[in-house]
């Protein structure tokens, strides 16, 4: 069979169309930077001068049973004082930023940045990253977890400082620092909270009233600057709340106005004395504490004890009083009067409005310098061997009398009065309320307790859901009120 061969021809044609140009619009005139939220370039560029890096070195020593070893005396020798020559620490460098707050070159940063620092490693670099110097320590203060530098410069770009009392939430603020090493950089945020204090996590400052920003604060921004939109600095950049240790949009820094009043005391004093009242301090007034004590609401502090011999004793200040404001300012709780006072000089005078029982009172009061010790206290195991008969609404709870050997094992003051508590199971109601071996029960329902058996007695047939103590805690020095339910222990 034969087959015709069928030829196919493909033929392919192309079509050229014709694009019309493409229509866009190029501006190259640059961004109006006075336009109010177009650009922070002009106040970054005022202000970034004022922050510096701060360079710093540990020297860390490792302990080593080796150099305890009479044989290490023999062939290393002793110093002076008889003790064993170590070898050479190891030197570890760190890094974190200040700001100049004066042309003359005094600098504020974090009194973490620098602590434990080698007196003679501490540098300062400029802005530029070129220009650097020498800084010694002015004085530090770690309660506010702030420090003073000094660098022997004149006409430094110092910073402006802001009032820090007239901020609000929602307020735009920049943070400038040096962030793990790279380099001067900025970042932009808002407040979203002030006076912050007692928080529960992070190594904070003893006297605490941070400003809280989401503008990202990471490592080695600390001591850094915190400034407004108008390039006004309202904070010192402390720490940050984070799970993984970078920004998570919760940073805090001191504010300016308690900075500033660090500042001043120590350059001219060389460290920082503070005010002191003399009263013990309910933590917080709760809902139940304003019906208890009859108040219309739960602003304020409580005095729950006043200290002998102390100023508020001679201003007429009583346990029970509620402390509403200080020095014309409202109080809101305990850390925020702890603060005022402290910002007071000593000797000096000030007035104190107080609510007792019912009535607005008027005082004045003033000031003494605060005792080297204040605020610190050290609680210790308590002793059972002194335990008594549980009591009938404590159920859980065992006190014992307070005689002079308690005393001493858990620095009780003289002047306390009281039943000790020595144990406190871990499921009881008063474990809840947070009564705590070692504390001393002095008053139960507002009547004075005076023995172990007075606590006994005081609390068979207490009617009602809860019972009141005043409780006198040797770790914090002061007392305080729980109000401790009465049904029968928690299954």
């Amino acid at each position: 069979m034969l087959f015709a061969a069928v030829g196919i021809s493909c033929v392919s044609s192309l079509t050229l169309v014709a694009r019309e140009p493409l229509n866009t619009t190029v501006s190259d005139r640059t961004v109006d930077r006075t336009a109010r939220g177009a650009s922070y370039a002009p106040v970054i560029k005022r202000v970034t001068p004022s922050v510096v890096t701060i360079y710093s070195a540990r020297t860390r020593q490792s302990r080593n049973a080796f150099m305890e070893d009479p044989a290490f005396r023999r062939f290393f020798g002793e110093d002076s004082e008889g003790n064993p020559h170590r070898s050479r620490g190891r030197r570890e460098e760190s890094q974190g930023s200040g700001v100049i707050v004066s042309e003359d070159g005094y600098i504020l940063t974090n009194n973490h940045v620098i602590e434990g620092a080698d007196a003679d490693s501490l540098k300062i670099a400029l802005a530029d990253g070129k220009t650097k110097y020498d800084a010694k320590i002015v004085g530090t203060d770690p309660r506010t977890d702030l420090a003073v530098l000094k660098i022997e410069a004149k006409k430094l770009p110092a910073v402006t400082l802001a009032d820090s009392d007239k901020l609000e939430v929602g307020d735009v603020v920049l943070a400038i620092g040096n962030p793990f090493g790279i380099g001067q950089s900025v970042s932009m945020g808002i407040i979203s909270a002030v006076g912050r204090a007692d928080l529960p996590f992070g190594n904070m400052a003893e006297y605490e009233d941070f400003i809280q920003t989401d503008a990202a604060i990471n490592p080695g921004n600390s001591g850094g600057a915190l400034v407004d939109a108008e390039g006004r600095l309202i904070g010192i950049n402390q720490s940050i709340a984070s799970p993984s240790g970078g920004n998570a949009g919760v940073g805090f820094a001191v504010p300016v106005n308690l900075a500033r009043s660090v500042l001043e005391r120590i350059v001219a004093d060389g460290k920082v004395t503070r005010g002191y009242l003399g009263v013990a301090m309910q933590p917080e007034i709760t809902p139940e504490i304003a019906r208890e004590f009859k108040l219309p609401d739960t602003s304020g502090v409580l005095v729950t004890d006043v200290l002998p011999n102390s100023p508020a004793e001679r201003a007429g200040i009583q346990r029970d009083d509620v402390i509403t404001e200080f020095n014309g300012k409202k109080v809101s709780d305990r850390p925020h009067l702890r603060l005022m006072v402290s910002q007071v000089s000593p000797n000096a005078k000030a007035t104190v409005k107080i609510l007792r029982e019912g009535k607005e009172q008027s005082l004045n009061v003033s000031l003494a310098a605060q005792p080297e010790n204040f605020g610190r206290g050290g609680g210790q195991e308590a002793n059972p061997d002194k335990a008594t008969p549980e009591a009938n609404a404590l159920e859980g709870v065992e006190v014992a009398d307070l005689d002079d050997r308690a005393r001493q094992q858990f620095e009780i003051p003289q002047r306390i009065r009281g039943a000790l508590v020595t144990k406190v199971e871990a499921d009881s109601n008063a474990a809840e309320a947070r009564l705590r071996a070692g504390d001393v029960i002095v008053e139960i329902n507002r009547r004075p307790v005076r023995s172990a058996d007075d606590a006994v007695e005081l609390t068979r047939n207490v009617k009602g859901d809860r019972i009141w103590l005043r409780v006198y805690s040797p770790a914090g020095g002061g007392s305080r009120y729980l109000p401790v339910e009465t049904n029968k222990k928690k299954k």
